[in-house]
């Protein structure tokens, strides 16, 4: 297996690249191939501007077209291009973030916005009245798996269908489903840590055990049964999921995952 892990904290101390560390020394000792874009690390750069375009940015930009004719015409800055190989090599991608005003650092959603550019994550396969391109289960990354690894500040309880802050796979449904799921990539339950800013020496065995068994199980686990986009469940072109499909008494983004 070859695994991507995307990590997005600044601090090389912290819970969060104590567990990239740990991801990698797992995986590696257990035979598979590991790269690395630690994001802080690298500098990343986090805003989209027309220098990511070279000669095919346009004025006034136009950041979806923009990208899109960079891509096709091979003037994406050497970074974003570095990033998009190493997607299409890895099997697996493994992001390790934490969780700050209810989503993922800016500097991760920089690498989205940078990475998944027009015609390579998106706007791909035919558009038509019977198709809606190839996305949410199709795409250009098919094939693929991602695992979030996200910590979060409060405690459990907090994070779910009666806590003040919602349901955490509300909360990740945008990055799971909507950045993830939308080119392919199939996405596997997320690991979670709570209370992490209270993770004591004496509990940080116990979370790396957790951890350390899904690194391993990552082939056998059974992805999140996301709603294929072209395979009957929603209307053309409306995107409508069909009536009657909807489980018992769920309303929301759990329309979109199947039974």
């Amino acid at each position: 297996m070859k695994t991507l892990i995307v990590h997005a904290h600044p601090e090389p101390k912290s819970l969060n690249s104590s567990l990239k560390d740990l991801a990698v020394s797992t995986l590696e000792e257990a035979g598979h191939e590991v790269r690395v874009s630690d994001l802080y690390a690298m500098n990343w750069k986090a805003t989209v501007d027309a220098a990511d375009y070279g000669p095919s940015a346009s004025s006034p930009l136009r950041v979806p077209l923009d990208s899109g004719q960079a891509f096709q015409s091979g003037t994406l800055t050497p970074d974003v291009v570095a990033e998009q190989e190493k997607l299409l090599w890895a099997d697996t991608i493994i992001f390790q973030f934490p969780l700050w005003w209810y989503s993922m650092p800016a500097i991760l959603k920089g690498w989205v916005d940078r990475v998944f550019t027009y015609r390579f994550a998106y706007g791909v396969g035919e558009h038509s009245d019977t198709k809606y391109g190839e996305r949410f289960g199709e795409g250009t990354l098919a094939g693929r798996r991602a695992l979030l690894s996200v910590t979060v500040g409060g405690p459990e309880s907090h994070y779910t269908a009666r806590g003040i802050n919602g349901p955490i796979d509300d909360l990740l449904f945008p990055f799971q489903h909507g950045i993830l799921y939308y080119p392919g990539v199939e996405v596997l339950p997320p690991f979670v840590v709570y209370g992490s800013d209270r993770v004591a020496d004496e509990d940080y065995a116990t979370v790396a055990e957790s951890w350390k068994q899904r690194l391993l199980t990552l082939e056998s686990t059974e992805p999140i049964p996301f709603r294929r986009q072209n395979f009957g469940d929603y209307e053309i072109p409306s995107l409508h999921l069909k009536e009657g499909l909807e489980p018992a008494g769920r309303t929301g983004f759990g329309l979109h995952v199947r039974a």
